[in-house]
């Protein structure tokens, strides 16, 4: 189960509605004002005041835990702060010189990002119903969540082109809008068409009283 928990983050509510740090997790990259040399940045997960992260420069990179303040990650003499979670700065001090960067979040490949979300639907040809969260990838691993006549499971399931496989279920989408899960109960194998569920917003769930 190690996995899980290193793939996961555990952002508090209130450091999330503040700082928006989830806003700091993927990966980043740029070059330095001064000498337009390369700089990368990932940042793995965050749990609590720690994050895992990875810095890239000089050709080779460093990996560790760096510390969680506000909206920004520092690690080692370098720290990083993005406000709208496209752009970020990342300022290197040590020894009294100063440098800094300009960094942009790097898209996650087109096949993976299409399968991150929530998903969720209903067969009325064989009354079943299913739910798949597909909360993360790295890799080849997804962490997901699904939920089959109403058993919850949890835990790391394995990435292959547009399908997540996790123990007896699996999801796949064409268009990242779309898509059916697959599940077998005994010998038996069943088919349900899911559509993504849209993200939830914390600040329109005041309108859907209404």
């Amino acid at each position: 189960m190690a996995i899980v928990t290193q793939s996961t983050s555990q952002i508090s509510p209130a450091n999330e509605r503040v700082y928006h740090q989830s806003n700091l997790l993927g990966e980043w990259k740029g070059n330095w004002a001064g000498n337009n040399q390369a700089v990368g940045f990932k940042v793995v997960n965050i749990r609590g005041a720690r994050a895992q992260v990875e810095y890239t420069h000089n050709g080779h990179t460093e990996r560790g835990f760096g510390k969680v303040d506000g909206a920004t990650i520092s690690f080692g003499s370098v720290t990083i702060g993005t406000k709208n979670g496209k752009n970020a700065a990342l300022v290197f001090s040590a020894g009294g010189g100063q440098a800094s960067a300009s960094l942009e979040k790097q898209a996650p490949p087109a096949s993976e990002s299409r399968l991150i979300g929530s998903w969720g639907g209903y067969s009325a040809d064989n009354n079943k119903s299913a739910s798949f969260r597909v909360v993360s990838i790295t890799g080849n691993e997804a962490l997901v969540t699904t939920t089959i006549d109403g058993i919850t499971r949890q835990g790391t399931g394995i990435v292959y082109k547009n399908v997540v496989m996790f123990g007896q279920t699996q999801i796949s989408t064409d268009d990242g809008k779309n898509g059916k899960v697959i599940f077998q109960v005994g010998s038996k194998s069943f088919q349900v068409p899911v559509t993504k569920l849209p993200p939830a917003d914390t600040s329109s769930s005041v309108d859907r009283t209404a």
